[in-house]
């Protein structure tokens, strides 16, 4: 198996993508942020000194998923049709954070998708970090995609994107 971003020398290389043909993308990722159960109290009730949660962590992912190919040192910037961040409480002490992102374009739409749901993530955790240190962002990963040249993918124990 030989890597994309790899070239005969085995350096990091963009790959190219001039001769490829734009086809609908779509992926969906997920993060999970797990807390004390006071602070998804407080996050629920609005009531975190720094204010709305949900909002801010979904603007900062959409926003994120729009600069990724800034973060991301190989991937190329893609004209991004919809982004979408969501958040599931899942009591006592969980939040899901899934993005849903597509694109007509030469190449995915994964890495988007990824990063919007990680800095969502992280957001959750700069606006409650005064609350809850102990917070955690785990099971950051790839749900679906579809579209391209290597077809469609969903996840073990994903049931749709």
């Amino acid at each position: 198996m030989s890597l994309s971003h790899l070239n005969e020398k085995g350096e990091a290389s963009m790959v190219n993508i001039g001769e490829k043909k734009s086809t609908a993308r779509f992926a969906s990722a997920q993060a999970v942020v797990t807390m004390q159960p006071e602070t998804l109290a407080l996050i629920v009730a609005n009531g975190m000194p720094k204010g709305d949660v949900f909002s801010t962590a979904r603007l900062a992912g959409i926003m994120a998923a729009k600069k990724t190919s800034e973060l991301i040192p190989l991937c190329h910037n893609i004209p991004i049709d919809k982004v979408e961040v969501a958040f599931r409480v899942v009591e006592p002490d969980t939040i899901v954070i899934t993005a849903a992102a597509s694109c007509v374009y030469k190449t995915g739409i994964e890495m988007e998708a990824m990063t919007a749901v990680s800095v969502a993530a992280l957001t959750v955790y700069d606006m409650c970090k005064a609350v809850d240190r102990t917070m955690t962002v785990s099971e950051i990963k790839l749900r679906a995609k579809s579209g391209g040249k290597s077809g469609d993918f969903t996840a073990q124990g994903e049931n749709n994107a």
